[in-house]
């Protein structure tokens, strides 16, 4: 099944504050010299828009989120998509032995009005795996062996050209229930004092209808239990982006190279607003020779931890 979202509509700016800005890319191990630095300014940032049409300019922006941080008054909620499973798996690394690129994912949750980190906050985060399947999910995903597309399905390989529009249809953003029992590339971390959180993953695949993303949700007003985390209330549903340009190394390297699934760019995608990384796009590090050795995903989630977006609000 493929997941096909409608873009996301702006709403009053006063409830509505969700804000992204490019976390600091911090050098690891294995990523140095040579690294391969891709940010909003390289993806979509000609043309870009602000809320209430027109061109995006520095004049939408506040200071106050830290050295070298800006805050945006801007609305990048997108809907939850069919695919979310509230799994309460509170884990670091989500991986569970699936192939693929391996992501550190750095993320900051700052208050959108004062840019102060939001401690304990609950981020989930989940996405396909390398060849577009979802866990709980992977009966209905269109991506994969046996999926629409897949390996062997005869799909168009992946190159720097567009491939075509997402296919019209589809069940919308609409919630599915599950149809197994996996879990992988699923779980949730609380952010620390400084509102920092970190997750051990793999670089997303794609599948049709969609550019590569990751989906999130951040909770806020609840607790820790046995049970994993209870409570609160949902202040922001989103999804993190990816370069064009990363993407396509990425495609260089199995198994991402052994998918022909019909590939859905991000400029041609439903959900990215085109904005760059106040829509969510990422900054990404790695070695452009190397990137198997693994890639640091960073950015900077602003949300209105009094406001409630669960996706459905749009």
């Amino acid at each position: 099944m493929t997941e096909t979202e409608g873009p996301a509509h702006k709403k009053d700016m006063s409830r509505r504050r969700v804000v992204f800005a490019g976390g600091a890319v911090i050098v690891a191990a294995g990523i140095g010299a040579g690294a391969v630095a891709s940010a909003s300014a390289d993806e979509d940032t000609a043309g870009a828009k602000k809320p209430g049409g027109g061109q995006k300019s520095g004049g939408g922006q506040k200071s106050g989120g830290g050295q070298g941080e800006e805050c945006y008054r801007l609305t990048s909620e997108t809907t939850e998509g069919p695919y979310y499973i509230d799994a309460d798996k509170i884990r670091k690394d989500i991986t569970e032995d699936k192939e693929g690129i391996p992501l550190t994912l750095r993320l900051k949750v700052i208050d959108s009005d004062t840019c102060k980190p939001v401690a304990h906050a609950a981020v989930d985060i989940w996405h396909c795996d390398a060849l577009g399947v979802y866990s709980g999910y992977e009966a209905m995903s269109s991506g994969g062996p046996g999926g629409p597309g897949g390996p062997g399905d005869g799909g168009t390989p992946p190159t720097d050209a567009p491939t075509g529009p997402p296919p019209s249809g589809g069940p919308g953003g609409g919630h599915s229930e599950p149809t197994d029992d996996e879990r992988y590339l699923r779980g949730t971390q609380l952010t620390d004092e400084h509102g920092y959180v970190e997750f051990k993953t793999i670089f997303p695949g794609w599948y049709q209808g969609r550019c590569v993303h990751i989906h999130t949700k951040v909770h806020v007003g609840g607790k820790m239990t046995d049970a994993g985390y209870e409570g609160g209330h949902t202040c922001h549903t989103g999804q993190f982006f990816f370069a064009e340009s990363a993407v396509l190394d990425s495609a260089k390297i199995e198994p991402y190279s052994t998918s022909t699934t019909t590939r859905t760019t991000l400029t041609e995608d439903t959900i990215y607003d085109r904005s760059g990384v106040t829509g969510g796009l990422m900054k990404l590090s790695y070695r452009k020779r190397h990137m198997a050795r693994g890639v640091i995903g960073s950015i900077t989630t602003g949300v209105d931890p009094d406001g409630t977006h669960d996706g459905t609000d749009l």
